[in-house]
């Protein structure tokens, strides 16, 4: 009788951590990404063998990251204007099939023998640019798909599962197909998945929303976004504290292979062992916050793993010893996941409809702009006190900014209670 009494938990359980696709728009949005995401991976992990294969320099594989993510940096906080000008649903399909488009290329190139490392820049470079414009529309429209605010933290967290789920399929997958069919194919496969998220974009049904008139320059909206974001405390805190976690915290991943090769004593397996606790970390967090039903707890949940992720870092940045420094890297996922996820869902829970696009635009800025550069700074002090003191000084910055925003949780609690609903007693703060 035991197992049968548990069931009925199970499956509550189960239709609690999955509420979100119970959205037809989310539903179609949720598997056509699924699909695309894994075929990103498999362009990702094509791309870095091909300029490895082509010319051996950790430099230049250094360089593609780079002209992948720099482009935010410039281009994210104007597409946050425009993300509350225009139609973001059209705008989101219109950079899914230019991104198809450069897969596409990419594999013709290949297979026709014509690529070079010149090439492949440029094209990680337009492929970042893309990625620039289109992240601000996709995360702010997420909640353009999903109607309840009560279901917003469930959806950001499924998009976080589904994004780490194809972390940990799409490599291997991409591994296997270099060796069987090469890179080309691997690039030709990424272009083909990006029609089922076209697909499913296409097929959906948004009730058009009324926006506000356009006043003033896209310059000037910039100013005022900014401006937004600066005087509502809220939305300052949470953005400092992203900001903080992304400089200081994210450059440690650059600096794994040196962790796992003169830190651990390990080659290019400890690196993927290390690598996977990471990912099972972030995997754990992206399901448990998905898990969670009370969006009122949230601004306290982000508080506390935001700590949980730099203690995690510390531990990490200190061990000399293997089962220490994954059990460590488990954590250190676990919080990062579970943080940077918590502060974009309060972000677009209290943000005013108006200026979601720019606000989240900011948020976006903060780890998809300033991380290479943190990463810089990372490895510049790291070459004058060693990488293990360098990753620890950094997890105490990002420690004292989660102490420090937990004296504002109670403020960031009651801009998201005014924006939900009326104070209840009960609340947690």
């Amino acid at each position: 009788m035991f197992p049968f009494r548990g069931r009925p938990i199970q499956i509550e359980t189960f239709k609690l951590m999955f509420r979100a696709l119970s959205y037809p728009n989310y539903r179609l949005y949720y598997y056509g990404q699924s699909i695309s995401l894994i075929g990103v991976w498999i362009q990702n992990i094509a791309m870095g063998w091909l300029v490895y294969r082509l010319t051996g320099s950790a430099l230049l594989l250094g360089t593609i990251t780079f002209a992948l993510q720099i482009p935010s940096l410039f281009i994210t906080p104007f597409a946050g204007v425009l993300a509350d000008r225009w139609d973001r649903r059209k705008v989101i399909v219109f950079t899914q099939v230019l991104s198809m488009l450069v897969a596409f290329t990419l594999a013709w190139l290949t297979l026709t023998e014509l690529i070079n490392v010149s090439i492949i820049i440029i094209l990680a470079l337009i492929n970042g640019i893309i990625l620039a414009f289109d992240t601000p529309f996709r995360q702010s429209f997420v909640p353009d798909i999903i109607t309840r605010k009560e279901d917003l933290a469930n959806a950001i967290a499924l998009n976080s599962s589904l994004y780490n789920l194809a972390r940990f399929i799409g490599p291997p997958i991409g591994g296997l197909l270099i060796s069987w069919v090469g890179e080309g194919w691997c690039f030709f496969i990424n272009g083909v998945t990006f029609l089922a998220v076209i697909a499913g974009l296409l097929a959906m049904r948004i009730q058009k929303k009324t926006r506000k008139p356009i006043i003033g320059s896209i310059i000037s909206q910039l100013k005022e976004g900014i401006g937004y974001a600066w005087t509502f405390r809220s939305l300052r805190y949470l953005i400092a504290l992203v900001a903080l976690s992304s400089f200081f915290g994210l450059p440690f991943q650059a600096l794994m292979p040196l962790f796992a090769a003169e830190i651990l004593g390990g080659d290019s397996q400890m690196l993927g062992i290390l690598t996977g606790a990471l990912g099972a970390g972030a995997l754990t967090g992206a399901f448990y916050l998905a898990s969670r039903k009370n969006t009122m707890k949230v601004p306290a949940i982000t508080f506390r793993t935001a700590l949980v992720f730099s203690v995690g870092l510390s531990v990490f940045a200190l061990s000399g010893v293997a089962a220490l420094s994954i059990a460590a890297l488990v954590f250190t996922g676990f919080g990062m996941i579970v943080h940077f996820n918590s502060t974009n869902t309060l972000i677009q829970s209290i943000s005013d409809e108006d200026k979601r696009g720019r606000v989240i635009s900011l948020y976006s800025l903060t780890f998809m702009g300033i991380t290479p550069i943190g990463s810089l700074l990372a490895g510049t002090v790291a070459e004058l006190i060693g990488v293990p003191l360098t990753v620890f000084a950094f997890s105490l910055v990002c420690l004292i900014s989660a102490l420090l925003f937990g004296t504002r949780v109670r403020t960031v609690f009651f801009s998201l209670v005014r924006k939900t609903r009326p104070i209840d007693d009960s609340d947690p703060i």
